[in-house]
């Protein structure tokens, strides 16, 4: 079973295990909105993390779970509510489920949030301290009642945890696939200084597929790419297929923090989400997000596409929307 299967990794995911011949159940908060899976040779089943009795249901004589649905959003009016405890929670209902229900493998899809980033090459073992942006908050923390709630129900799990996930099989632009479409429609005014992980939505659910297959039990793995790319580099990957595009201006530090003390304020009048948050840009300005993927290829046998390779197919991908 996938959860979120009609969203980016989860959608990519379901394929990925169809064309290998596995029965797949296909778990959506809301089985009327399941386009994504339109066509697709899976059952659909109703799956909300916030209804304990769904999950109940929709995990019986399910073999391997694989956990991806989560709120993937970094500003809300009321970011604890909205998705810190939604993801916190969530996990923590899913997980006690999937026990009830006999499931013999968790593979929980945690993120590169809750290692972080210091321009260091991070490896699995290290855990982000800052909890300042909601979103990398409840990475955070989900993992953590994850590992908690596992070893509470004696439930064999493995974690993995992807950079920013680019690539086909998108329905709706996520915030990362909504960055590209921003660079490829000129929409991007000031260079932020922000260095992104970008890893191929295809490798992740091959990564995921490989963990339920050969990860240990207690481990955590890493599904990234061992360099981060600068805007220069991603426009550089846009002009081998749509020459012509140029690197705008680098935006200071201080600039980009008044910006995102604009935004944030009009925010929580308007209630539109804000493009750019203070706490974004005193974690990425300037700072490599580059990690140790060592233990994937090693033990998984994790091989992911360059960040160019990944880049260009993701803008192809765009282009072709």
């Amino acid at each position: 079973m996938v959860t979120g299967a009609n969203g980016h990794l989860g959608n990519t995911l379901v394929r990925a295990l169809l064309a290998r011949g596995q029965h797949v159940r296909a778990g959506v908060r809301d089985i009327d909105r399941g386009a994504a899976l339109n066509g697709l040779d899976c059952q659909v089943v109703c799956a909300e993390l916030q209804d304990p009795d769904s999950l109940r249901q929709a995990l019986q004589g399910v073999d391997v779970l694989y956990q991806v649905a989560a709120v993937f959003k970094h500003w809300a009016r009321n970011p604890h509510a909205e998705i810190v405890d939604v993801n916190v929670q969530g996990t923590r209902n899913v997980l006690r489920a999937a026990a009830e229900a006999g499931v013999r493998r968790v593979v929980y899809v945690s993120s590169v949030a809750a290692v972080g980033h210091n321009g260091q090459r991070l490896d699995e073992s290290s855990w982000n301290t800052d909890q300042s942006n909601p979103y990398y908050r409840s990475k955070i923390l989900s993992e953590r009642a994850a590992w908690e709630t596992a070893k509470a129900h004696n439930l064999p799990m493995v974690a993995v945890l992807p950079s920013a996930i680019i690539g086909p099989h998108t329905t709706r632009l996520t915030d990362t696939m909504g960055f590209l479409a921003a660079v490829l429609g000129r929409k991007l005014m000031l260079d932020p200084n922000f260095y992104f992980n970008f890893v191929d939505v295809r490798d992740v659910a091959d990564g995921l597929i490989r963990a339920a297959e050969k990860g240990r039990a207690g481990q955590r793995y890493l599904l990234a790419n061992q360099q981060a790319s600068s805007l220069a580099e991603v426009i550089e990957a846009l002009n081998t297929l749509c020459p012509g595009y140029r690197l705008p201006r680098r935006a200071p530090k201080a600039l980009l923090l008044l910006i995102a003390w604009l935004q944030e304020q009009r925010a929580r009048y308007t209630g539109q989400p804000a493009e750019l948050l203070l706490s974004q840009v005193q974690m990425f300005y300037g700072v490599r997000q580059v990690y140790c993927i060592d233990k994937a290829i090693n033990e998984l046998g994790y091989q992911p596409r360059s960040p160019q390779n990944a880049l260009k197919q993701a803008f192809t991908h765009l282009l072709a929307r």
